[in-house]
């Protein structure tokens, strides 16, 4: 049984397919559960989102306004969730936080890159699952 768990969100569709196989993780234990969002923000999305927003401050709650209908979607199903915003390189931020936080098990959604793409851009979920010390959940 899993009682916390990280859920690396960037409010795509793969991770709308992620968010569903988390909560069918948690099963008949869902009041035990503590399911954390973590959405990273690397140095080209924080820049456009300052000059989309016009300050830091503001560009953060537009950040968080992003996942609300997620959390209600997952407190509906009466999980306890909670957002984290973290900025830097997703796949290290992701692994350092998941590995110093005590977590069961971290859910990723798959982009589905070809292994091109994968080469030349890398692969947070490659990366997530090579050095998180938990187990990891790739959804496709």
């Amino acid at each position: 049984m899993f009682k916390k768990i990280l859920l690396a969100t960037d409010g795509s569709e793969h991770s709308s397919r992620a968010i569903d196989q988390a909560l069918k993780m948690a099963g008949p234990y869902k009041d035990q559960l503590t399911l954390d969002l973590i959405y990273v923000v690397d140095g080209s999305s924080s820049k456009e989102d300052v000059l989309k927003y016009g300050d830091p401050h503001t560009a953060t709650i537009k950040r968080k306004e992003k996942f609300f209908d997620t959390l209600s979607y997952i407190e509906e199903k009466g999980v306890k969730t909670d957002v984290i915003i973290l900025h830097g390189e997703p796949a290290k931020e992701i692994t350092e936080y998941a590995n110093e936080n005590d977590y069961d098990c971290v859910v990723i959604g798959s982009r589905g890159r070809n292994k091109f793409q994968t080469f030349i851009l890398g692969s947070v979920s490659h990366k997530i699952v090579k050095y998180v010390q938990v187990p990891v959940m790739v959804v496709k």
